[in-house]
């Protein structure tokens, strides 16, 4: 018996004596065929260990039901949960999904959409990275002819004609804004975010602006910018402490930014929500096990996944019809032990926590 890679359909055709096209046919369950000649290729074709030429398939067919998909990371409540969706739908269209992690390096991400290219991917979806400064690469994706979709994430300014599904960041910073402004926090501070990108800087408009709307003073050193993660959210808060006095409550504009935040107070025995009051944009899967359980902005991320894939999809098969812009997908407040109205909460007061170093 030949090895496995080297079982081809003449191969087949040979054993039962039939020609190629009836074996193409049977394979892809062409009516033209009757059932029992395409049981007999499918058992033929198992017991010579054939496994279809996906590519030669793919050329032919001028598909290749391949979807690239970049984002900045995987560890990521938020990332592997739209990860998970935008697999499961694309299976749904019957396309296989290439991920690709930028790890927030520009060099790497624009080394993945050259590689999705030459995979000869039917479509990219991409979450930018918050580095991301030179955006020509995504104009020689489109020339390539390959529809690609920006999620969550997209390049300041975007592209000319892009299309794009994000998550109403300006009006979750608002949602989380007015929440701590009705449990009667005047304070407040922002850690977190890029604004190279849009999500970093639309949360911090969005935070300015409501605290603008009350007649509450910006105050620029309480603003904290540094990225999206654990260490962000660690070192940020590190600095307002440093500077002597810490606002009564601290918007983190992502749930690991809001995780830096609680271990640099219990680092500084600073307590939450006693002292300092916490809430963040994005959630967790273990957001409600944190002590205190973390008040957030949750993001739709099962819906931001399958709203991506639907529009690539009309993006691949009718690309004239998608008219290009932003979706926008709404978000929702949610209330637990942070950042409410209850015993424990932090003193409501309009000065801020002083500090000793």
């Amino acid at each position: 018996m030949k090895k496995q890679s080297h079982i081809t359909l003449a191969d087949i055709a040979g054993r039962l004596g039939v020609s190629r096209v009836t074996v193409s046919k049977a394979l892809r369950g062409h009516p033209d065929i009757s059932d029992g000649m395409s049981k007999n290729v499918r058992r033929v074709a198992s017991e010579l260990g054939y496994s279809p030429n996906r590519m030669a398939r793919n050329l032919s067919a001028r598909k290749s039901h391949l979807l690239g998909l970049v984002v900045p990371k995987i560890a990521h409540f938020f990332f592997g949960s739209v990860i998970e969706t935008v697999y499961a739908k694309a299976l749904e269209h019957k396309y296989e999904t290439i991920l690709m992690v930028s790890h927030e390096n520009e060099e790497q991400e624009v080394q993945h959409l050259q590689t999705l290219v030459s995979m000869r991917v039917d479509g990219i979806i991409i979450s930018v990275s918050a580095r991301l400064k030179d955006t020509r690469i995504f104009d020689w994706v489109k020339k390539m002819g390959i529809p690609l979709l920006f999620m969550d994430r997209v390049p300041d300014p975007p592209p000319k004609g892009s299309t794009a599904v994000i998550v109403d960041d300006y009006g979750g910073s608002v949602l989380a804004i007015e929440q701590a402004l009705a449990v009667g926090y005047t304070t407040i501070g922002c850690i977190g975010g890029d604004r190279n990108v849009n999500i970093g800087r639309n949360r911090v408009q969005g935070y300015t602006d409501t605290l603008k709307r009350q007649g509450i003073p910006v105050r620029e050193e309480w603003i904290i910018a540094g990225g999206y993660g654990t260490e962000a959210g660690y070192n940020g808060f590190m600095r307002l402490h440093e500077n002597g006095q810490v606002p009564r409550c601290v918007f983190a504009v992502t749930y690991p930014v809001a995780l830096g935040v609680y271990a640099a107070a219990k680092a500084r025995n600073i307590r939450i929500p006693q002292d300092m009051d916490v809430i963040c944009f994005g959630d967790s899967d273990v957001g409600s096990l944190l002590t205190p359980a973390l008040s957030c902005v949750s993001q739709p991320t099962q819906r931001l996944g399958e709203e991506s894939v639907r529009i690539l999809m009309e993006m691949i098969d009718h690309p004239e019809s998608v008219p290009g812009g932003s979706r926008v997908i709404p978000t929702e407040l949610i209330l637990r032990e942070t950042c409410v109205a209850s015993k424990g909460a932090a003193v409501l007061s309009g000065e801020a926590l002083r500090v000793r170093n």
